[in-house]
């Protein structure tokens, strides 16, 4: 709560800037935040270490607290008077979603637009520490698997090395946002949109300062720049760092990231194809199109150029495929992750060798690591609940009166972290007319969706309680 008091002075200095009247706002939510952070730091003192237990209840509960404080500067400022809505937008925000309940962005101050836009970048920084440091001491969410790639910490326990990897990802991190800013305010941006749209994109959040997102500039410079660092943050953060150190290698000998540039290449032909022979596109404006909303909904980032919705029903299916699928793991993506898709498809061509050599003894291999039974069952168990909270998501909605597409596209968009969907909640509207009740239900999606799923369940369970 520290932290995110001291984080609520920037966009403070924003408003100062520029001299607008949302100055008194962040100010007082800032001041909030930290008198709240100062009672919890003086009254709740732990003289031993972490243990799971506390690791699943942190892990739940900070990022809750920080959508509940984060939500209080739109809601004093007027600008979002509901608070429900506030909290979705917050919500949307750290989740790294993207989803959004106004109508029309740049009404907003732009204090409050950087705020919103950099609670995405706290949220993709923070998602990268959970799922690369946290996570696998957890035993939980699939990323196991990369325990060995982790820069930095022992792995048997949650020690004060869990610093130094925190400190070796921020470095990368700001190091990776610093550039993209760079580039794009040498390609047209001013300093506050260019920094805005990197917190957006290294985070693969999708909040923009303009109502029309990435389309605003009608800049192919612009896509491309955003699409490259799109991808850049939709893989696993530490390669990044093993490529910083020399090893460029470590790309094309991890498997998860051929796999996922290989979807991004089939995915961007079979579009292209698509909007190059069905609609009025020229050549180059197929590539630039194509690419660019295949990676943004593939990364779970939500930005726009264009509206899919017009496309046709096969180019809509790829996307809506992808919206499942998600980034690489240890990435700012959501969704299911790549490496756990990769490991269920081996799983299911390993049972159906299986069936024809009942004495054959078969293990899932990503690369050339095996990965181990308990590890295959986690995914499983991840894929079927995530399914089961999707379907769940979906008759909710339903029952709260969306049409079915709309049903559809919102649990899909929220649950992937991914902002816009199908129906009403597609990339030419937003979620301003989602029931109060359903916002929630939304808003309990991009939470549980962002925190791999078992957190939250566990955390929810009666036997979590249990001494």
């Amino acid at each position: 709560m520290i932290f995110l008091a001291v984080c609520m002075l920037l966009p403070v200095i924003v408003s100062l800037i520029y001299g607008e009247d949302d100055f008194l706002a962040l100010l007082l939510s800032a001041a909030f935040a930290a008198i709240l952070g100062l009672i919890l730091y003086f009254t709740c003192k732990v003289d031993h270490e972490l243990r799971v237990r506390e690791g699943f209840a942190l892990v739940t509960l900070g990022w809750l607290l920080f959508a509940l404080i984060g939500a209080i500067p739109f809601v004093l400022s007027g600008y979002i008077p509901s608070y429900s809505d506030a909290f979705f937008e917050t919500m949307s925000g750290f989740t790294t979603t993207g989803a959004t309940i106004l109508s029309d962005i740049e009404i907003l101050p732009h204090g409050l637009l950087f705020w919103r836009s950099f609670t995405h970048w706290l949220g993709g920084m923070g998602i990268i520490l959970l799922s690369l440091a946290i996570l696998p001491l957890l035993g939980v969410g699939g990323m196991q698997l990369y325990k060995a790639e982790v820069p930095g910490p022992e792995h048997d326990r949650l020690s004060p090395r869990i610093k130094d990897t925190a400190k070796i990802l921020w470095e990368v991190y700001i190091l990776i946002s610093l550039i993209e800013a760079v580039l794009l305010y040498l390609a047209g941006m001013n300093i506050f949109d260019a920094l805005c749209h990197t917190f957006g994109t290294m985070a693969t959040g999708g909040f923009s300062t303009k109502n029309t997102s990435i389309g605003y500039y009608n800049s192919a410079l612009v896509d491309y720049i955003v699409i490259v660092f799109m991808v850049i943050a939709g893989i696993n953060f530490s390669l990044h760092y093993k490529a910083l150190r020399g090893e460029i290698s470590c790309y094309w000998r991890s498997a998860e990231t051929l796999f996922f540039l290989t979807l991004i290449a089939i995915g961007s032909l079979i579009i292209g194809l698509d909007i190059y022979l069905f609609h009025d596109y020229d050549f180059f404006g197929t590539i630039q199109k194509s690419l660019f909303q295949t990676i943004s909904i593939l990364t779970t980032t939500g930005y726009g150029t264009d509206d899919y919705e017009k496309w046709g029903a096969g180019s809509q299916v790829i996307l809506f495929i992808f919206m499942f699928l998600g980034g690489c793991a240890g990435s700012t993506g959501g969704a299911m992750k790549i490496i756990r898709s990769l490991v269920l498809f081996k799983f299911g061509l390993n049972e159906i060798k299986r069936l024809l050599h009942p004495h054959a003894v078969l293990a899932v291999r990503i690369g050339h690591r095996t990965i181990h039974n308990e590890i295959v069952s986690n995914i499983a168990g991840f894929f079927l609940i995530y399914m089961g909270l999707f379907i769940a998501g979906v008759l909710l909605m339903s029952l709260l009166g969306l049409d079915f597409l709309t049903a559809f596209g919102s649990v899909a968009a929220t649950i992937g972290n991914i902002g816009p969907g199908l129906g009403e909640v597609g990339p030419s509207g937003n979620y301003a007319h989602i029931p109060v009740t359903g916002k929630w239900i939304l808003a309990f999606m991009m939470l549980v969706g962002r925190l791999e799923i078992y957190p939250v369940i566990i955390f929810l369970t009666p036997a979590f309680w249990k001494k």
